[in-house]
């Protein structure tokens, strides 16, 4: 048996947070919605990959760390940007660019993209 890829991963929000985790997950970093009649979580998919998140009373018990490989990378921080974020500029990862930022929810969510120019 060999573990091919992951399914999905949950995270938290604080309750009433909706609009503001549904624009931050759907439109800022672009995640296609899942529609599940059943439930007050919110589900995003990126690929055959989804995000759940689920409504929690008060703060989340811990933040998270997940992290997105992406196609783009400027492309994506500039968007983040744009709408007044706060980006964290990561230690060097050998062959990889990235950039974190926090959700609405506080999760800390880290994006890297191969880096195009050869390891010297």
């Amino acid at each position: 048996m060999t573990i091919q890829s992951i399914s999905r991963v949950q995270l938290q929000y604080p309750a009433g947070l909706e609009t503001e985790v549904s624009h931050f997950y759907g439109e800022l970093l672009g995640l296609a919605p899942v529609r599940i009649p059943a439930g007050p979580s919110l589900r995003f998919a990126a690929r055959g990959q989804r995000v759940e998140l689920l409504p929690v009373q008060g703060q989340p018990a811990a933040p998270v760390h997940l992290a997105f490989e992406v196609e783009d990378l400027p492309s994506l921080r500039n968007r983040l940007l744009d709408a007044a974020l706060s980006l964290e500029e990561s230690t060097a990862l050998p062959g990889y660019l990235r950039f974190s930022v926090k959700d609405p929810a506080g999760n800390q969510l880290e994006f890297i993209e191969p880096d195009p120019t050869p390891l010297q």
